[in-house]
């Protein structure tokens, strides 16, 4: 991991000082997202109609959201989804999203967003 220390960290995320890693995002490897590119992160139920997602275990199904690899997904309750400025959204579920939404929401707020 490149970057300062890190203040969360699971087996699908790492949040350290300057930036979100996605851990097996692409398949040679993760995505790292300085926070100053993330406009906005909104939790995503994966109940209720959104139930179906999660059994994507990788990639997309709408070409809109794109979720890193995660085979204990189908067990997850909620999904964070990152608005980077571009058509695609990465998608992840972290074990503990609270957190994770509020170590980004931390530093939105850092960039005056």
């Amino acid at each position: 991991m490149r970057g300062g220390t890190a203040m969360y960290d699971d087996a699908e995320v790492v949040c350290d000082d300057n930036a979100i890693v996605i851990k097996r995002y692409y398949p040679w490897g993760a995505k790292r997202i300085p926070y100053a590119s993330i406009r906005r992160v909104q939790p995503l139920p994966l109940t209720g109609v959104n139930s179906l997602r999660r059994s994507r275990i990788w990639g997309s199904g709408d070409f809109r959201h794109w979720w890193n690899f995660d085979a204990r997904r189908p067990t997850k309750k909620t999904a964070l989804v990152l608005d980077v400025g571009g058509w695609v959204r990465p998608t992840i579920t972290p074990d503990d999203p609270e957190a994770v939404e509020q170590i980004l929401r931390d530093h939105l707020n850092d960039v005056g967003r």
